[in-house]
Protein backbone atom coordinates (compact mmCIF):
# COMPACT_ATOMS: atom_id res chain seq x y z
CA UNK A 1 0.00 0.00 0.00
CA UNK A 2 1.75 3.37 -1.24
CA UNK A 3 2.26 5.79 2.04
CA UNK A 4 0.29 8.39 2.63
CA UNK A 5 -0.09 12.01 0.29
CA UNK A 6 0.40 15.06 1.76
CA UNK A 7 -1.76 17.49 -0.14
CA UNK A 8 -2.11 21.34 -0.25
CA UNK A 9 -5.43 22.93 -1.10
CA UNK A 10 -4.95 26.80 -2.18
CA UNK A 11 -8.14 28.44 -1.65
CA UNK A 12 -7.01 31.70 -3.76
CA UNK A 13 -5.79 33.22 -6.85
CA UNK A 14 -4.08 35.71 -9.12
CA UNK A 15 -5.54 38.61 -10.72
CA UNK A 16 -8.11 37.72 -12.77
CA UNK A 17 -7.18 38.31 -16.40
CA UNK A 18 -3.51 38.50 -15.31
CA UNK A 19 -1.48 35.17 -15.55
CA UNK A 20 1.91 36.36 -15.14
CA UNK A 21 0.53 37.55 -10.92
CA UNK A 22 -0.79 34.01 -11.49
CA UNK A 23 2.16 32.45 -11.96
CA UNK A 24 3.99 34.42 -9.48
CA UNK A 25 1.69 33.64 -6.61
CA UNK A 26 1.41 30.23 -7.72
CA UNK A 27 5.52 29.85 -7.64
CA UNK A 28 5.13 31.41 -4.27
CA UNK A 29 2.48 28.61 -2.75
CA UNK A 30 4.18 25.79 -4.25
CA UNK A 31 7.78 26.72 -2.15
CA UNK A 32 5.06 27.11 0.86
CA UNK A 33 3.92 23.46 0.36
CA UNK A 34 7.28 22.30 -0.15
CA UNK A 35 8.24 23.60 2.84
CA UNK A 36 5.36 21.92 4.94
CA UNK A 37 6.42 18.37 2.76
CA UNK A 38 3.73 18.66 0.26
CA UNK A 39 3.54 16.16 -2.44
CA UNK A 40 0.58 18.04 -4.45
CA UNK A 41 -0.75 21.21 -4.67
CA UNK A 42 -4.17 22.05 -6.00
CA UNK A 43 -5.46 25.40 -6.91
CA UNK A 44 -9.35 26.91 -7.88
CA UNK A 45 -11.01 26.31 -11.43
CA UNK A 46 -9.32 28.15 -13.96
CA UNK A 47 -6.85 29.54 -11.57
CA UNK A 48 -4.45 30.74 -13.43
CA UNK A 49 -6.25 33.13 -15.91
CA UNK A 50 -9.20 33.65 -13.89
CA UNK A 51 -12.73 32.67 -14.31
CA UNK A 52 -15.55 35.46 -15.08
CA UNK A 53 -13.88 37.76 -17.56
CA UNK A 54 -15.64 37.16 -21.07
CA UNK A 55 -14.01 37.78 -24.00
CA UNK A 56 -10.60 38.12 -22.29
CA UNK A 57 -10.91 34.09 -21.56
CA UNK A 58 -10.25 33.41 -25.34
CA UNK A 59 -7.56 35.88 -25.41
CA UNK A 60 -5.87 33.88 -22.96
CA UNK A 61 -6.28 30.47 -24.04
CA UNK A 62 -3.84 28.42 -25.27
CA UNK A 63 -3.10 25.05 -26.51
CA UNK A 64 -2.20 22.56 -23.97
CA UNK A 65 1.49 22.77 -24.07
CA UNK A 66 1.90 26.29 -24.82
CA UNK A 67 3.61 28.99 -22.09
CA UNK A 68 1.37 28.86 -18.98
CA UNK A 69 2.32 24.91 -19.05
CA UNK A 70 5.93 25.31 -19.78
CA UNK A 71 5.78 28.02 -16.64
CA UNK A 72 4.25 25.49 -14.42
CA UNK A 73 6.11 22.52 -15.33
CA UNK A 74 9.36 25.17 -14.34
CA UNK A 75 7.64 25.82 -10.87
CA UNK A 76 6.89 22.13 -10.06
CA UNK A 77 10.64 20.76 -10.86
CA UNK A 78 11.95 23.62 -9.55
CA UNK A 79 10.30 22.97 -6.35
CA UNK A 80 9.73 19.22 -6.26
CA UNK A 81 5.79 19.90 -5.75
CA UNK A 82 3.57 17.92 -8.02
CA UNK A 83 1.04 20.74 -8.93
CA UNK A 84 -3.25 20.81 -10.79
CA UNK A 85 -3.99 24.07 -11.97
CA UNK A 86 -6.72 25.56 -14.35
CA UNK A 87 -6.90 27.31 -17.36
CA UNK A 88 -8.62 27.68 -20.48
CA UNK A 89 -7.63 25.06 -23.24
CA UNK A 90 -7.35 25.97 -27.09
CA UNK A 91 -7.62 22.83 -28.80
CA UNK A 92 -9.10 22.65 -32.82
CA UNK A 93 -10.67 26.14 -32.45
CA UNK A 94 -12.45 25.39 -29.27
CA UNK A 95 -11.73 26.76 -25.97
CA UNK A 96 -11.79 24.15 -22.95
CA UNK A 97 -12.34 24.83 -19.23
CA UNK A 98 -9.48 23.03 -18.43
CA UNK A 99 -7.06 21.80 -15.47
CA UNK A 100 -4.40 19.79 -15.80
CA UNK A 101 -1.80 17.71 -13.38
CA UNK A 102 1.64 18.03 -13.30
CA UNK A 103 3.93 16.02 -11.93
CA UNK A 104 7.27 16.64 -9.37
CA UNK A 105 9.62 16.94 -12.31
CA UNK A 106 7.34 19.11 -14.83
CA UNK A 107 5.85 16.22 -17.04
CA UNK A 108 2.26 16.15 -17.93
CA UNK A 109 0.52 13.64 -16.10
CA UNK A 110 -3.22 14.25 -17.23
CA UNK A 111 -5.34 17.31 -18.68
CA UNK A 112 -9.13 16.97 -18.07
CA UNK A 113 -11.74 19.11 -20.28
CA UNK A 114 -14.86 20.19 -17.90
CA UNK A 115 -17.31 17.90 -19.15
CA UNK A 116 -20.96 19.29 -17.72
CA UNK A 117 -21.08 23.48 -18.57
CA UNK A 118 -22.96 25.87 -15.83
CA UNK A 119 -25.51 28.40 -16.94
CA UNK A 120 -24.90 30.85 -19.83
CA UNK A 121 -21.66 31.69 -18.05
CA UNK A 122 -19.82 28.40 -19.14
CA UNK A 123 -21.75 28.02 -22.02
CA UNK A 124 -20.91 31.18 -24.00
CA UNK A 125 -17.44 30.88 -23.17
CA UNK A 126 -16.82 27.18 -23.13
CA UNK A 127 -17.30 24.46 -25.45
CA UNK A 128 -17.97 20.74 -23.25
CA UNK A 129 -15.59 18.46 -23.00
CA UNK A 130 -16.46 14.54 -24.24
CA UNK A 131 -13.71 12.21 -21.82
CA UNK A 132 -15.63 11.71 -18.62
CA UNK A 133 -12.70 9.73 -16.66
CA UNK A 134 -9.53 11.33 -16.88
CA UNK A 135 -6.84 9.80 -14.18
CA UNK A 136 -2.96 9.33 -13.41
CA UNK A 137 -0.89 7.63 -11.03
CA UNK A 138 0.98 10.33 -8.38
CA UNK A 139 2.91 8.05 -5.59
CA UNK A 140 0.93 5.08 -5.69
CA UNK A 141 -2.08 6.80 -5.50
CA UNK A 142 -4.76 6.75 -8.00
CA UNK A 143 -5.59 10.57 -8.91
CA UNK A 144 -9.15 11.47 -10.90
CA UNK A 145 -9.93 14.93 -12.28
CA UNK A 146 -13.18 17.00 -12.16
CA UNK A 147 -14.05 20.46 -12.10
CA UNK A 148 -16.69 22.41 -9.99
CA UNK A 149 -20.56 21.44 -11.66
CA UNK A 150 -19.19 17.80 -13.07
CA UNK A 151 -18.88 17.10 -9.07
CA UNK A 152 -22.95 17.52 -8.72
CA UNK A 153 -23.53 14.76 -11.00
CA UNK A 154 -23.73 11.51 -8.66
CA UNK A 155 -22.86 9.84 -11.90
CA UNK A 156 -19.32 11.30 -12.70
CA UNK A 157 -18.21 10.50 -9.03
CA UNK A 158 -19.42 6.91 -9.50
CA UNK A 159 -18.10 6.10 -12.49
CA UNK A 160 -14.70 7.37 -11.22
CA UNK A 161 -15.04 4.80 -8.08
CA UNK A 162 -15.80 1.94 -9.89
CA UNK A 163 -12.26 2.95 -12.43
CA UNK A 164 -10.19 3.13 -9.32
CA UNK A 165 -9.88 6.69 -8.03
CA UNK A 166 -8.96 6.97 -4.61
CA UNK A 167 -8.31 10.52 -4.78
CA UNK A 168 -10.71 12.64 -6.52
CA UNK A 169 -9.46 16.45 -7.20
CA UNK A 170 -12.40 19.03 -7.77
CA UNK A 171 -10.95 22.65 -9.01
CA UNK A 172 -14.45 24.97 -8.17
CA UNK A 173 -15.61 28.45 -8.95
CA UNK A 174 -18.30 28.00 -6.23
CA UNK A 175 -20.20 31.64 -5.71
CA UNK A 176 -23.02 32.92 -3.27
CA UNK A 177 -25.21 31.22 -1.94
CA UNK A 178 -25.01 28.10 -3.22
CA UNK A 179 -22.69 27.00 0.11
CA UNK A 180 -24.27 23.62 0.57
CA UNK A 181 -22.51 22.11 -2.45
CA UNK A 182 -19.50 22.76 -0.67
CA UNK A 183 -21.09 21.49 2.95
CA UNK A 184 -23.72 19.11 2.03
CA UNK A 185 -22.78 17.72 -1.30
CA UNK A 186 -19.15 17.23 -1.91
CA UNK A 187 -18.67 15.19 1.77
CA UNK A 188 -21.51 12.81 0.83
CA UNK A 189 -20.07 12.36 -2.89
CA UNK A 190 -16.65 10.76 -1.00
CA UNK A 191 -18.95 8.86 1.27
CA UNK A 192 -21.39 6.81 -1.31
CA UNK A 193 -18.27 6.50 -3.46
CA UNK A 194 -15.51 5.66 -0.60
CA UNK A 195 -13.06 7.83 -1.74
CA UNK A 196 -10.70 10.72 -1.02
CA UNK A 197 -12.45 14.25 -2.50
CA UNK A 198 -10.62 17.57 -2.82
CA UNK A 199 -12.42 20.40 -3.45
CA UNK A 200 -10.69 23.30 -3.85
CA UNK A 201 -12.59 26.77 -4.20
CA UNK A 202 -12.34 30.51 -4.75
CA UNK A 203 -13.05 33.07 -2.30
CA UNK A 204 -12.84 36.15 -3.75
CA UNK A 205 -14.52 38.23 -6.00
CA UNK A 206 -14.79 38.35 -9.68
CA UNK A 207 -16.92 40.99 -11.49
CA UNK A 208 -20.77 39.67 -10.06
CA UNK A 209 -19.57 36.75 -8.61
CA UNK A 210 -18.45 36.39 -5.25
CA UNK A 211 -17.37 32.86 -4.17
CA UNK A 212 -17.71 31.25 -1.06
CA UNK A 213 -14.64 29.41 -0.50
CA UNK A 214 -15.35 26.58 2.07
CA UNK A 215 -12.78 24.58 0.14
CA UNK A 216 -12.33 20.84 1.25
CA UNK A 217 -10.34 17.73 1.63
CA UNK A 218 -13.34 14.73 2.89
CA UNK A 219 -12.39 11.39 4.15
CA UNK A 220 -13.64 8.41 2.41
CA UNK A 221 -16.36 7.83 5.19
CA UNK A 222 -17.39 11.57 4.49
CA UNK A 223 -15.42 13.11 7.67
CA UNK A 224 -14.32 16.53 6.85
CA UNK A 225 -10.29 16.10 7.07
CA UNK A 226 -9.68 19.95 5.58
CA UNK A 227 -12.47 22.85 5.77
CA UNK A 228 -11.59 26.26 5.16
CA UNK A 229 -13.72 29.42 5.75
CA UNK A 230 -14.53 32.24 3.73
CA UNK A 231 -11.16 33.55 3.44
CA UNK A 232 -7.66 32.53 1.31
CA UNK A 233 -6.18 29.96 2.83
CA UNK A 234 -3.67 27.52 1.88
CA UNK A 235 -4.35 23.78 4.31
CA UNK A 236 -2.37 20.91 4.23
CA UNK A 237 -3.95 17.38 4.94
CA UNK A 238 -2.79 13.91 4.54
CA UNK A 239 -5.06 11.57 1.58
CA UNK A 240 -4.09 7.87 3.77
CA UNK A 241 -5.36 4.58 1.25
CA UNK A 242 -5.41 2.94 4.40
CA UNK A 243 -8.54 4.61 5.36
CA UNK A 244 -10.30 3.72 1.88
CA UNK A 245 -9.47 0.13 2.97
CA UNK A 246 -10.80 0.38 6.05
CA UNK A 247 -14.59 1.41 5.18
CA UNK A 248 -14.83 -0.50 2.42
CA UNK A 249 -13.61 -3.23 4.07
CA UNK A 250 -16.40 -2.54 6.94
CA UNK A 251 -19.03 -1.87 3.93
CA UNK A 252 -18.33 -1.79 0.28
CA UNK A 253 -20.47 0.73 -1.75
CA UNK A 254 -19.49 -0.91 -4.56
CA UNK A 255 -18.89 -4.68 -3.57
CA UNK A 256 -22.49 -4.11 -3.00
CA UNK A 257 -24.23 -2.25 -5.77
CA UNK A 258 -26.63 -4.20 -7.95
CA UNK A 259 -26.25 -2.78 -11.20
CA UNK A 260 -28.31 -5.58 -12.27
CA UNK A 261 -31.46 -3.33 -11.43
CA UNK A 262 -29.81 -0.26 -12.12
CA UNK A 263 -29.91 0.16 -16.12
CA UNK A 264 -29.32 3.34 -17.51
CA UNK A 265 -32.72 5.01 -16.39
Amino acid sequence: MPAPLRVALDQGTGRSGDTASSLSRLADRAREAAAEGAALLVGPEMSLSGYNIGPRVRELAEPADGPLFEEVARIAADTGVAIVYGFPELADGNVYNAVRLVDATGASLALYRKTHLFGDLDRSLFSPGAEPIVQADLGGHRIGLLVCYDVEFPEMVRAHALAGTTLLVVPTGLMAPTTSVATLLVPARAMENQIHLAYVNRCDTEGDLDYVGLSALVGPDGGELLRAGPDEELLFGDVDPAAVAEVRAEQSYMDDRRADLYGHR
